[in-house]
């Protein structure tokens, strides 16, 4: 486990390093919109602030998770989605993702979830292993969802429970 990188909430004045590391890290491998354009906001209302955690080592952002819920209903608030995360390349291997993986949720569970889903793209072996590692399990396939750079990819959705199953539904 990453022993020397902390994890903490991030902050409005984060968002330029971590739109750079976002930016450095960009491929097809792992994300099927397009490349987000320099200067564009990440946080805004769909992606606020809050919603992510930052892992630094020394004063250097080395990755990022974001997490929101599920959806806006109030029978599925026990639900959080993590919709991204990055590591600098110089930082992969070292435990950095999964630090910020059971860290997010953590804080999910922390806030009253019971569950956290996400999607990764079915050519992603790496982060497929770093979220089984975390306790995620295939819950789903869409077969040739997206069509990459001229070859058809599967939308895999994994999910993790965040609580104990004998433990009573909150109201």
């Amino acid at each position: 486990m990453a022993t020397d990188v902390v994890i903490r909430p991030a902050r409005a004045e984060d968002e330029r390093e971590i739109s750079e590391l976002l930016r450095s890290v960009w491929s097809r491998v792992s994300e099927p919109g397009p490349e987000r354009p320099a200067g564009a906001a990440l946080f805004d209302e769909r992606r606020p602030v809050e919603g992510f955690l930052v892992a630094e080592r020394g004063r250097r952002i080395v990755g990022y998770i974001t997490h929101a819920p599920a959806s806006p209903l109030e029978t599925n608030r026990h639900v959080r989605h993590i919709q991204g995360l990055a590591v600098l390349e110089s930082a992969r291997g070292s435990g950095v993702g999964q630090a910020l993986v059971e860290a997010v949720c953590a804080a999910a569970r922390a806030g009253g979830a019971r569950r956290m889903n996400l999607r990764v793209l079915g050519h992603n072996g790496p982060a497929q292993q770093l979220y089984r590692r975390c306790g995620f399990t295939v819950v789903g396939v869409l077969p040739e969802e997206f069509l990459l750079d001229g070859v058809y990819v599967d939308d895999v959705w994994m999910s993790r429970s965040l609580s104990d199953p004998h433990e009573p539904a909150q109201p």
